[in-house]
């Protein structure tokens, strides 16, 4: 049996789980439009869609959402990769974004024009993903659309320098270019989640709650940096200060399922990220995550994902029920 965990040790839950929120891109362009333009973006299942505007007003239409005017260099996510639009104006007809010939000035970084000659706009967009299983929790609590205009966002007003940098990278695509676009674009995510965070009374509750109260946070935050760990309820209770059952009680609360239960989702996700990665074998996955035997890792994983890890390795979905 391993020590019992440290209960003093400093952790920022909400932090770590931010810390998370590395992006591999999928796709990134820098576009150029005119007046009338439309450009209408396929849904990405999986993916964060950013939008940065450089230049222009232009509008997002969603479904089921009132159409919404952007201004110079706001910030805008689509955290579930809805399908979406945006255009020159509301009702302007929207090219699709796969039909738009294109100009590749980087492995994955785009260069597209379009429109009729008009009134121009700039934005620097991309569609990304998150591999680490706490960042796809985070992202998947985020409202369909976050929207950060700097000027209405006291002490984001940083942004604005940030984003004309972005611009300004987009537009020479120098030697490591590419690189500076997607970790500023990291910082943006990250600083966009946070203002949500602060300002929307929903992130207070279930998993983020969680993550933000102390003691709990703290017993989630253990789990997280060691989901091997044959960890016990009382070990858990120990590790948030607090007697066994009062801890099963608030865990069960905040979180929304008992602890033990999470500990099992939580190690079949840090699985199905290592499985995707491709880069260890089931059985070195079963024997990181403290199982005894590859056949009791599978058991596990199929039970709580509803696919055997083989499926899951060759991308078949997933069939556990969202937590919030």
């Amino acid at each position: 049996m391993n020590a019992a965990p440290d209960v003093w040790l400093p952790v920022d839950p909400l932090g770590e789980a931010l810390h998370s929120l590395r992006m591999s891109g999928a796709f990134y362009c820098r576009s150029e439009f005119t007046a009338p333009w439309g450009l209408a973006l396929p849904a990405m299942p999986q993916c964060l869609m950013l939008h940065v505007v450089t230049a222009g007003e232009p509008w997002l239409e969603m479904d089921g959402r009132a159409p919404l005017q952007l201004r110079e260099f706001d910030l805008l996510l689509v955290p579930h990769g809805h399908g979406h639009s945006l255009s020159s104006r509301p009702g302007v007809l929207a090219a699709p974004l796969f039909d738009l010939p294109r100009e590749y000035a980087a492995e994955r970084f785009e260069l597209i024009r379009h429109g009729g000659g008009g009134a121009a706009t700039g934005l620097v967009c991309a569609a990304v993903r998150f591999d680490h299983p706490a960042a796809q929790r985070l992202v998947a609590l985020l409202p369909p659309v976050l929207h950060v205009r700097d000027a209405d966002s006291p002490g984001m007003q940083w942004v604005r320098g940030t984003l004309q940098f972005i611009a300004q990278e987009a537009r020479d695509l120098r030697p490591g270019g590419e690189t500076v676009i997607t970790r500023l674009a990291d910082i943006l995510v990250i600083q966009a989640i946070r203002h949500w965070i602060a300002r929307d009374p929903a992130a207070r509750d279930g998993w983020l709650g969680a993550l933000q109260d102390k003691q709990i946070g703290r017993a989630i935050a253990q789990i997280h940096r060691d989901p091997a760990r044959d960890w016990t309820l009382a070990e858990m209770a120990q590790a948030a200060a607090m007697s066994r059952s009062a801890f099963a009680a608030r865990f069960n609360e905040l979180v929304g399922e008992p602890a033990m239960h999470y500990l099992a989702r939580w190690r079949m996700h840090v699985g199905l990220t290592w499985l995707r990665e491709g880069d260890r074998s089931i059985a070195e996955i079963a024997e990181k995550l403290g199982y005894q035997s590859e056949a009791a890792f599978n058991r596990a994983f199929k039970r709580v994902m509803g696919v055997t890890p083989g499926a899951a390795r060759q991308g078949a979905a997933v069939l556990e029920p969202a937590q919030g």
